[in-house]
């Protein structure tokens, strides 16, 4: 009997990300005149610019956020996921949906804050998203006084071709770029994957039985030292004959 092939939602933070942008891009271009996305879906510039943060604006702090979600063309968007699919369903299951989904946030939030420092004009896209993941991918090996010597070529390459071709991109944040690859490698050295954490429940799980195990053997007697009790004779009385 031939097994049925099943569609799985295999990576649901990095499926659930790429639909979210997909369908606000289609809604900015097809059904709001281009406005949904200048409005809410980019990060502020520089305090102080045109266009820059105002403290007491909530939705400049969720734009703070919401800016990963948001693209200027579909080049841009197809730019961004065909890294972001490759790359993030290995780091789901590498780390887990959970740690990946706060990865992304802690991302998104770390490069809005910077854009606002120092950025004179508004920031969208993933591509933070895309260099964190890039840099935290070649981080194959984690030991506390090992560091990989791939995430180090990986890291030059990155950093470099940023440096040079930051004078020619206005319209691309290098800073943007180089905060997403500090993340990173931050979460490559302090995110244990994981099968390292279910490795270290389980054998803590099995220390704590072992542990059990032996207190219940000390707190059994020995058969040797177990003295018998006395019995006490049963008395049945089966009946009475009479002749």
């Amino acid at each position: 009997m031939k097994k049925k092939l099943k569609v799985t939602y295999n990576a649901p933070v990095t499926l659930t990300f790429a639909i979210i942008c997909l369908v606000i891009l289609l809604m900015n271009d097809f059904l709001l005149g281009k406005h949904l996305i200048p409005a809410i879906f980019t990060a502020p510039a520089r305090i102080g610019t045109e266009g820059g943060f105002n403290y007491k604006s909530f939705l400049d702090y969720l734009r703070l956020f919401f800016h990963i979600f948001g693209h200027t063309d579909w080049n841009h968007l197809l730019g961004n996921f065909s890294f972001v699919l490759l790359l993030g369903p290995l780091m789901e299951e590498r780390y887990g949906s959970k740690m990946v989904a706060l990865m992304f946030v802690v991302t998104a939030f770390v490069t809005g804050v910077i854009n606002v420092c120092l950025i004179p004009h508004p920031l969208l896209g993933a591509s933070g998203i895309v260099f964190m993941l890039i840099i935290l991918a070649s981080i194959t090996t984690l030991d506390k006084n090992v560091i990989p010597l791939s995430f180090i070529f990986v890291v030059a390459i990155y950093l470099g071709r940023e440096l040079i071709n930051a004078p020619k991109t206005e319209n691309i944040s290098t800073v943007a770029h180089i905060a997403g690859g500090l993340c990173g490698s931050m979460f490559g050295f302090l995110v244990a994957p994981k099968a390292k954490r279910n490795a270290k429940k389980e054998e803590k799980t099995l220390s704590e039985r072992n542990s059990g195990k032996s207190e219940e053997k000390k707190e059994r007697p020995s058969l040797f030292n177990r003295r018998e009790q006395p019995r006490e004779e049963d008395t049945t009385v089966v009946g009475t004959l009479e002749i």
